[in-house]
């Protein structure tokens, strides 16, 4: 379970000023589910997606992980502690293969048809991408796809996804449902967050949080929280449809 106790993150402006990205947030997110982050564009999502992992530290408040305290924690000890994340816009990495990027995910030695197996998780056939670089010659669908792979072999105890349909086409984000979809079947003693305002992801939620103005203006199951967001004049900016 993640507890965020009441989160700020503050930033200083060019001309000295304080300004509040994230203000006095509280948010739980149970095991075993699904919580997709929403909100209009400016509200903080991707600001708190990185305070989760451990990319920013919060300049007041705490983070707890299953009880522990991880607040002064940095990103690779957050990753030791079962926080994965996965960027906005992933990383490429010229000569490095697939297969390396999944054993190095992973933190153990795995075999290639290991690897091939969280490829085929995701919709890639294996074969066809376990020895190439991931580099430009991949597509944002491609490595959107293989980072989320990667989460995967690193068996996170809480995954953490900024935006996975930032940057890639139709084809791809039908192809990221299809993936999600699976991912949230298979839920056991994990859980994922999904930073998103797209509607077709907000569908699989098990509960959705709205965040305003740095701060969650609505949290809840997505059967209560869903039809708020559909038909109102901030839909528009909150809930996207791309099918």
């Amino acid at each position: 379970m993640l507890e965020l106790k009441n989160i700020s993150f503050s930033v200083k402006s060019e001309d000295g000023k304080t300004k509040d990205i994230i203000r006095n947030l509280n948010l739980t997110v149970k095991d075993r589910t699904f919580t997709v982050i929403t909100g209009p564009n400016g509200s903080g999502k991707t600001t708190l997606a990185k305070l989760i992992a451990g990319i920013e530290k919060p300049t007041g408040g705490k983070i707890l992980l299953d009880g522990q305290d991880i607040t002064d924690m940095d990103i690779t000890d957050r990753a030791k502690a079962g926080i994965g994340f996965a960027f906005q816009a992933p990383v490429r990495f010229k000569g490095i293969t697939v297969y390396d990027l999944l054993r190095i995910a992973s933190g153990k030695k795995i075999t290639p048809s290991a690897a091939c197996e969280y490829l085929s998780e995701v919709g890639l056939c294996a074969r066809d991408y376990i020895s190439r670089e991931a580099n430009a010659s991949l597509s944002g669908g491609e490595i959107k796809r293989i980072e989320i792979a990667t989460v995967l072999a690193r068996q996170s105890r809480l995954s953490v996804f900024d935006e996975p349909e930032a940057g890639i086409d139709l084809w791809s984000f039908q192809n990221l449902i299809r993936v999600f979809r699976s991912m949230r079947e298979k839920i056991n003693d994990s859980s994922m967050i999904i930073i998103s305002h797209q509607e077709r992801i907000l569908e699989i939620a098990d509960e959705i949080a709205v965040l305003a103005d740095g701060t969650i203006e609505k949290y809840g199951k997505k059967e209560d929280i869903f039809p708020t967001l559909i038909g109102t004049e901030a839909a528009q900016e909150t809930c996207t449809r791309l099918r």
